[in-house]
């Protein structure tokens, strides 16, 4: 019989330890488990989408982990990361008999009068999509474990006064390593990085020549992801690896370099060239013409007058 569809939403780290057939956690707002053959999730006793209230890092250290998100199915390779924030719709896991999986539960309150609890809004990559998984080397993958395993030693172990310290600190170490190794894999995968770079310069060129921004309005950093088919946050980070620049960055630098041409090749006012690319008020064009260029619409044409 097929699974029925259902959402359900888990606002504390027990309740989802008892749905998936888990151990009880050692402490109600963290939470460090090893899925795996002796251990495995029961996913007949839990719903096909979740919602949590708190923060989910996926560590595969074995291959066989499947993941619903949105519609699709995702297949993870040994070593891959996933980085999910509170309020993230994610569908059912699966993973079979020979795969391994750590997967630590962080509430937001654990975080409470410690400053990782602002800075971990900072890591971009909880904004990711699950198909943009962190996938480790050996080396970082054993330097990944090594954290975990501190974690799990100190769940494990008496707690005392230095317990919350010792824990938050493993926490946004890993988190940091994260963020290296995320940087190291926007460097190794430059080759597709830059085929993304063309897409993204090819869908800006279309919107912009064949005049979308009357209908449409300006282009948004919303609008490139879903014409890629990926998160906003990979799409900035992807380009701010590849040429310095953020996503809203470069669709700027993109109407700027659209303007100058409009403006030293054509008769149109500033207000008609504001409007087609799609502006809503000219004097937001000159204002933004002005800050990237540091002189006005009418100013640059008069160069070539």
């Amino acid at each position: 019989m097929k699974k029925e569809e259902r959402l359900l939403r888990f606002r504390s780290i027990s309740a989802i330890h008892q749905a998936f057939g888990l151990p009880k956690p050692q402490h109600p707002l963290v939470s460090l488990t090893l899925c795996n053959g002796n251990n495995p999730f029961n996913v007949d006793k839990v719903p096909s989408y979740d919602v949590l209230d708190f923060y989910k890092i996926t560590f595969i250290t074995q291959n066989g982990g499947r993941l619903k998100y949105g519609q699709h199915y995702y297949d993870f390779e040994e070593g891959s990361m996933m980085f999910m924030a509170p309020n993230q719709l994610v569908g059912t896991s699966y993973q079979t008999n020979d795969a391994s999986s750590y997967v630590l539960l962080i509430h937001p309150d654990f975080l409470l009068g410690y400053p990782l609890a602002k800075n971990i809004k900072q890591y971009n990559f909880f904004s990711y999509a699950v198909n943009e998984a962190l996938h480790l080397s050996d080396q970082e993958k054993e330097i990944i474990l090594s954290v975990y395993h501190i974690i799990e030693q100190e769940l494990n172990s008496r707690v005392d006064e230095f317990s919350q310290d010792v824990i938050i600190a493993q926490i946004e170490l890993l988190l940091n390593y994260a963020n290296r190794f995320y940087k190291r894999q926007f460097i190794t995968r430059k080759a597709i990085n830059n085929d993304l770079l063309q897409k993204i310069e090819t869908i800006l060129d279309d919107y912009l020549s064949n005049q979308q921004s009357l209908y449409k309005g300006l282009p948004t950093v919303q609008y490139l992801s879903e014409q890629l088919h990926i998160s906003t946050g990979y799409l900035s980070d992807v380009l701010r690896s590849l040429i310095g620049q953020n996503a809203k960055q470069y669709i700027h630098q993109k109407l700027i370099d659209k303007a100058k041409e409009k403006l030293s090749t054509t008769g149109l006012t500033v207000s008609q060239i504001a409007y087609e690319l799609g502006f809503e008020h000219s004097q937001s064009f000159s204002k933004l013409f002005k800050s990237k260029t540091a002189m006005s619409p009418r100013e640059f044409r008069e160069q070539f007058n």
